[in-house]
């Protein structure tokens, strides 16, 4: 059948403007972001957030896009991302973005969500790599600094700390498109010297990175810091992964292969070189090799702790700066070719240092040692609208396994089945995968979820895991399991106002404190949200309320008074149309029992940055937002921000105790784009 080229005129049938578009994909991966900062460790966002800002500035040509770049989205399906591709390859370059609406399988919703990343230009020679003139001429550079003031004194400012109390960083990047892009970070945390003691060179930490791509055969290669992600994360896992999540739009978990670190992350990144070739059409190979210094504690001629912080505020913290060294090669060959995938990852990394740390019981089959390898073959199988994901994967010790089984019944009908099985003595020191813990070690369990679009402007999501522990854990002193239950019903009944309710059930089995580990019961915790979002136009108000209930048996079988804990939020943000002006503020109230039913309220941050902070006990916060774009060069943004506890006169402990019960800080960020 021969299919007509799409006017212009076509755009009549996505009523959504792009500005609607792109708020709401944005939500959704702020939301996305918000709910892993409530399951897991602390983590630095800044590169997936830049990229994530970069997309948005410059989107992707779809007449030239790579599968790859495609992956980049998580809201496209396997088979959409093949239809796109093929789309073009048949029916030559689009003319216009709404020729989206002729691709097989792509429905409305996705192409909403699509069109801020994507746009349509006809292009000759797309395959040549540009000359060094024009990457000199057309580079887009920014400088980012930022400075923190905190407006309180810390315990640790009056002897212990060696520098002030201000925060800064400073970053420059620069960026040819797709094609090149390398830069240089510098960070001094608040309370470490500048110019002086251990950091005579200025900042205490340094990031330089430089990644090319699309360099004919060689389709990226990396030098300085970067970061690596095969497979499903098993043996390799440094990426962005979105794991237990309330959408199935963002639960693909898709490599990035090798990436740049341009963050100020100082813990997950490795340093030297890095790259990926094409032998064949189908058939890649990637190459690495790092040497870093690395923070920790060396006793007798044994690593005794590794420090993951990057902090040297103190004469001890300083102590432990570079202690190590940690050195790293390995390599990845992927096939793939129509509906099969297939990758062989393997790694060797070793310590200068026997790497011995001091294993409690739970602890007893950690990784320990001087030297360690890991092996795994990742595989993936479309057939039709059910895809197969998975990768087993072996260590020195131990060996792990995941699989994922994703089938679309129609439009807007979804299932996921996820089963892992990693055993109590697997050891990837760099692996970060799906789970109810962190790492790929002591867990299995079985993940069902499920969407569904049944009414017009409804959508629900719900999602069961069943886990158990083989061994020890962090204060469960047996063998143990539990469950982790999610719904989730959203209401749309226009395009810029949505409410969502949210509810999640978590059990699992925990010992009972004065008990010496000797009883181990469960503990049972809710958790409730409902959030109204309403975007009419240049406005945003959002309001968010939090309900949190938390309990566990004594050791005599009797139940525990409930702890409980909630939180009511509210924001608005306005971007002024004639005027380059955005401003928001927000108000947080929070009572909550105890630091078990804490509650969570993310708020607006600086560029590249996720704000999610945690409150226990009763008080309230507020801050305000205001960015000013003086014209396409220069931007500046304050942010002021203060908590209140109203049942303290102390916040905090140690050297970060906080006389007082307010905390106030001042936050600002200076870009220049040019």
């Amino acid at each position: 059948m021969t299919i007509i080229k799409v006017g212009v005129f076509m755009s009549m049938l996505l009523i959504t403007p792009m500005l609607v578009a792109q708020n709401a994909t944005v939500s959704l991966w702020e939301e996305n972001l918000e709910q892993l900062s409530m399951d897991e460790e602390e983590k630095n966002w800044e590169d997936e957030l830049e990229e994530l800002s970069n997309r948005l500035q410059e989107p992707v040509n779809i007449n030239v896009a790579t599968k790859r770049q495609l992956e980049e989205f998580p809201f496209l399906t396997e088979l959409q991302i093949e239809n796109i591709l093929a789309y073009v390859y048949i029916h030559g370059q689009m003319q216009t973005i709404y020729e989206l609406q002729m691709v097989k399988t792509m429905d409305k919703q996705t192409i909403e969500l699509l069109l801020p990343f994507v746009c349509v230009k006809v292009v000759e020679n797309a395959s040549r790599y540009p000359s060094l003139k024009t990457i000199l001429k057309y580079a887009k550079q920014e400088v980012l600094t930022r400075m923190d003031v905190p407006f309180y004194t810390r315990k640790g400012y009056e002897k212990n700390y060696l520098g002030p109390a201000v925060y800064h960083a400073l970053r420059y990047g620069f960026r040819y498109g797709d094609y090149l892009q390398a830069g240089i970070v510098g960070e001094k945390d608040a309370g470490e010297p500048f110019f002086a003691l251990q950091d005579k060179k200025g900042y205490d930490y340094y990031s330089f990175y430089c990644l090319f791509k699309n360099l004919g055969r060689m389709k990226s290669l990396a030098l300085g810091n970067y970061k690596l992600s095969f497979g499903q994360g098993l043996v390799l896992g440094t990426d962005f992964g979105l794991r237990k999540t309330f959408s199935m739009s963002a639960s693909e978990y898709r490599t990035g292969g090798i990436r740049k670190h341009g963050s100020t992350d100082e813990y997950n990144y490795f340093r030297g070189a890095a790259a990926t070739v094409e032998i064949l059409r189908f058939l890649e190979f990637s190459a690495f090799y790092s040497h870093r210094s690395m923070d920790g504690v060396v006793k007798d001629g044994e690593i005794a702790s590794i420090y993951k912080t990057g902090l040297h505020r103190t004469e001890k913290e300083a102590d432990k700066m570079n202690a190590f060294t940690l050195q790293l090669t390995g390599g990845n060959l992927t096939y793939e070719k129509n509906k099969l995938k297939v990758g062989i990852t393997g790694i060797y990394y070793f310590f200068n240092h026997p790497y011995e740390p001091d294993l409690k019981k739970y602890a007893k089959y950690n990784l320990h040692g001087n030297d360690f390898y890991n092996l795994s073959v990742d595989y993936k199988y479309r057939s039709g609208k059910l895809v197969w994901v998975g990768e087993g994967a072996v260590g020195k010790q131990g060996y792990a396994l995941l699989n994922r089984l994703k089938y679309k019944l129609l439009t807007g009908y979804q299932l996921l089945l996820i089963h892992r099985y990693y055993s109590h003595d697997y050891w990837s020191f760099f692996g970060r995968s799906f789970g109810e813990g962190s790492m790929p070690q002591n867990e299995n369990g079985w993940y069902l979820a499920a969407e569904a679009t049944p009414l017009t402007h409804w959508t629900f999501f719900a999602s069961l895991d069943l886990f158990s522990f083989p061994w020890w854990k962090y204060r469960i002193s047996k063998s143990s399991k539990g469950m982790d239950g999610m719904f989730q019903a959203v209401y749309s009944p226009r395009r810029n106002l949505s409410v969502y309710l949210n509810y999640r059930y978590k059990q699992k089995e925990r010992d009972v404190s004065e008990t010496g580990g000797k009883v181990t019961l469960p503990v049972y915790h809710h958790k409730l949200r409902c959030r109204l979002t309403y975007m009419p136009g240049a406005f945003m108000h959002r309001i968010t309320i939090d309900y949190n209930h938390f309990r566990q048996q004594d050791g005599k079988g009797y139940s525990f008074e409930g702890k409980q804990g909630w939180q009511c939020t509210q924001s608005c943000a306005y971007t002024f149309s004639g005027f380059p002006l955005a401003v928001s503020a927000q108000g947080t109230y929070f009572y909550t029992d105890d630091y078990d039913s804490r509650i969570y309220a993310s708020e607006k941050g600086l560029l590249y940055t996720f704000y999610t902070p945690s409150y226990y006990g009763k008080g309230f916060r507020y801050s305000a937002h205001v960015r000013y774009d003086m014209n396409k060069t220069f931007m500046f943004l304050v942010k002021f921000g203060q908590t209140v506890y109203r049942n303290r006169k102390a916040i905090g402990s140690g050297n970060d105790l906080i006389e007082g019960n307010k905390k106030t800080d001042l936050q600002m960020q200076f870009r220049i784009k040019f």
